[in-house]
């Protein structure tokens, strides 16, 4: 077996990477490919065993991926799926690094998120591919002396031959040419300081590629404005850890679709709260509050922050440094609502214009407190709806401490839950179970609708009596009003 060299780097005209590939990692991701997909790497990120990568400054998410690599040996053009396996020369251990934060920035391209210098190690040793089967390869890889992930080449979604000749239908695959083959589940975050190592082998025969060596370290050139900046939010952090625990994050929320967060924006909190009540849900709104945007309607997914009373000698170890509030505030996702449990205790400040400004920026829809807001014009000037008790001056290490997120908590007279639905107008706050939520909004629009009629019968002269409520006559009206069926 020979070595990764600087001549096997030069050699290669394209590196071609596939998206999902191994069943464990489709199980992850959520989604089972019918087909195989690809993007391109340049073959300036390609780097030999050893070197070292670096997270550039600014981001925060450089994901590995290790990975079985394909050498091409013989140009491939138009190639069958059985005689796909003797187009490729070598098999060695490939990494396939990349940083999340700038995933959003070339549209699936992955250019800049996977194309940086050192992205792409390859090593230590070549495989004769003629020697291995390709269905029983091995790959793993270790971070810091921890095996992080193993899986075999066994139950492919998309066989290394299928790949190949697939590939070669539209272009040549010339010799040289790299193929990283996909990476199983177990594929994560590494950080500065860390070591990451990949191996291919053939369990059992001595066949080995060695172990890939790769050192993370920290840039220190911010990247220019004049190009795209680091982004990263919760779902990049879910996808790079590979789920929402492993990044550290609150529970998976209930989705709030598109279609039906356009429903509820169209319906008021008063109909609302008589579709929950006939379900016998009465203890549904959050009471005594006020809005630095009273005017608006505002609909999203509740995330919760549950301050407790003081108690000094618990301040220090979790109201001081980077605490559950900041916390918080640095992990809101687009379109959520951070509701927050204040006790009803308006002696102190709960949240000021930076935090809120902080959960602006982040994408928050609204932030609603029970309790005391600080800074209280700088909040009103933002965009962010803010739901408060009322002013007060003074920090809330006064009367809290921040003690918990995404938990069960109690505002401003009831339940919220991560994860449910929020709507806010001027009427006031609504809490929707999330599901309720379609069959609620469904029925609702129906009520307006009925509404509606109501009004234009009143505004025409018409009495109550028998209207409102639609008695059997005026609904057969409004029937044929609204074209409903019977």
């Amino acid at each position: 077996m020979q070595p990764v060299t600087r001549d096997t780097i030069r050699s290669a005209g394209k590196v071609i990477a596939v998206h999902l590939n191994y069943p464990s990692r489709a199980a992850q991701r959520g989604r089972t490919p019918e087909q195989p997909s690809y993007f391109l790497k340049p073959s300036s990120s390609l780097a030999l065993t050893g070197s070292s990568v670096e997270r550039p400054a600014g981001c925060e998410l450089l994901g590995y991926e290790g990975e079985v690599a394909l050498i091409i040996g013989a140009a491939a053009r138009r190639v069958a799926i059985g005689e796909a396996w003797r187009h490729v020369a070598w098999v060695t251990a490939g990494n396939d690094l990349g940083v999340y934060d700038l995933r959003y920035a070339d549209k699936g391209s992955n250019l800049r998120s996977k194309g940086g210098d050192g992205f792409t190690p390859l090593g230590a040793r070549l495989l004769t591919a003629a020697d291995v089967d390709p269905a029983g390869l091995r790959v793993r890889t270790w971070r810091n002396g921890e095996l992080v992930q193993e899986d075999t080449t066994t139950d492919l979604l998309f066989p290394f031959a299928r790949l190949i000749a697939d590939l070669s239908q539209l272009l040549t695959l010339q010799p040289g040419d790299i193929l990283l083959t996909g990476t199983p589940a177990g594929a994560s975050v590494a950080v500065p300081g860390d070591t990451l190592e990949v191996e291919v082998d053939v369990p059992g025969s001595g066949q080995s590629s060695g172990r890939l060596l790769t050192e993370v370290t920290q840039g220190t050139v911010p990247l220019a404005d004049f190009g795209a900046t680091p982004r990263v939010d919760d779902v990049q952090r879910e996808e790079a850890y590979g789920s929402r625990e492993a990044a550290g994050l609150g529970p998976g929320l209930s989705p709030l679709s598109p279609g039906l967060k356009k429903k509820l924006e169209g319906i008021a909190t008063a109909t609302l709260s008589s579709q929950l009540r006939k379900r016998g849900l009465n203890n549904v709104s959050i009471d005594g509050l006020q809005s630095t945007h009273p005017d608006r309607r505002v609909v999203g997914t509740a995330r919760t922050l549950r301050y407790v009373p003081n108690r000094e000698d618990l301040f220090l170890a979790h109201g001081s440094g980077y605490n559950a509030q900041k916390r918080a505030m640095d992990s809101l996702g687009e379109g959520e609502i951070l509701v927050l449990e204040a006790r009803g205790e308006k002696g102190a400040g709960t949240i000021g214009d930076v935090l809120a400004l902080r959960a602006q920026v982040r994408g928050a829809a609204a932030l609603i407190t029970d309790g005391g807001i600080r800074d209280v014009s700088a909040v009103a000037n933002l965009d962010l709806p803010t739901y408060f008790a009322n002013p007060h001056p003074a920090v809330l290490g006064r009367r809290h401490i921040p003690w918990d997120t995404d938990v069960t908590i109690a505002c401003g007279g009831t339940t919220v839950q991560p994860g449910d639905i929020i709507v806010a107008d001027a009427d006031g706050i609504i809490v929707i179970p999330p599901a309720l939520a379609e069959e609620l909004a469904e029925d609702a629009l129906g009520q307006e609708r009925e509404e509606a009629f109501i009004a234009l019968m009143v505004r025409q002269g018409s009495g109550l009596d028998g209207l409102f409520p639609l008695n059997a006559a005026w609904r057969a009206k409004y029937r044929e009003w609204s074209g409903e069926t019977p």
